[in-house]
């Protein structure tokens, strides 16, 4: 079992009833090739209310104009990724699905989150937008690790996960080839405790 605190702006629902997830999608951004496996993280302007100064991987929630199901969740991944830090990718189909998470049902705030993996463009150079955004970097996942367990980089606990399994991966083509034919399912973690005590925790079976 794996047990970790709230994050920033993850307030739990305390009016009884269970909020809908908002669809979103985000993007593991990567570079390599055979040689090695860096990925790119953003941080959020500590300004925003919710996850504030986190580091996570470029993303958002669908807009309403990108249509429901695969084709929507791809759009918006390759809308956020070219608003928050400028880099253009330029064919949704070639997203490769990573990973679902699914926020749980006792925080207010939620999501229903896909991540894909996508190659950097050989000329791909991230500039943040400066307002959401206010730094990119590209990292090995296991130094981004490092960074957490140091209390350099804020993250939360998707974001943690998810790189514990890329650092399983000495190279990005290694990545994609096992992400062609890794199933994905939905991760929904759950909240015990409430208050100073409350705490997110993902069952070993998932």
């Amino acid at each position: 079992m794996e047990v970790d605190r709230p994050g920033p702006g993850e307030d739990l629902n305390t009016s009884g009833e269970t909020t809908v997830p908002r669809q979103a999608a985000s993007v593991i951004v990567m570079r390599g090739g055979d040689a090695t496996l860096e990925l790119l993280l953003v941080r959020r302007t500590p300004q925003a209310r919710f996850m504030g100064g986190v580091w996570v991987f470029p993303g958002g929630a669908v807009d309403a104009h990108e249509g429901e199901g695969d084709v929507a969740h791809r759009a918006a991944a390759v809308r956020e990724v070219f608003e928050e830090v400028a880099i253009v990718l330029a064919d949704p189909a070639a997203l490769v699905p990573f990973a679902r998470w699914i926020t749980p049902p006792e925080v207010s705030i939620r999501f229903d989150t896909y991540f894909f993996l996508a190659v950097a463009p050989s000329d791909a150079e991230a500039v943040p937008d400066g307002s959401e955004i206010i730094d990119a970097r590209w990292f090995a996942p296991a130094r981004a690790l490092e960074g957490s367990e140091a209390g350099e980089l804020l993250m939360v606990f998707p974001t943690i996960k998810n790189l514990e399994v890329l650092a399983r991966f000495e190279t990005a083509d290694a990545l994609l080839a096992w992400a062609a034919t890794h199933e994905v399912r939905p991760v929904q973690p759950r909240v015990e405790g409430h208050g100073e005590t409350a705490r997110i925790v993902l069952d070993d079976d998932e």
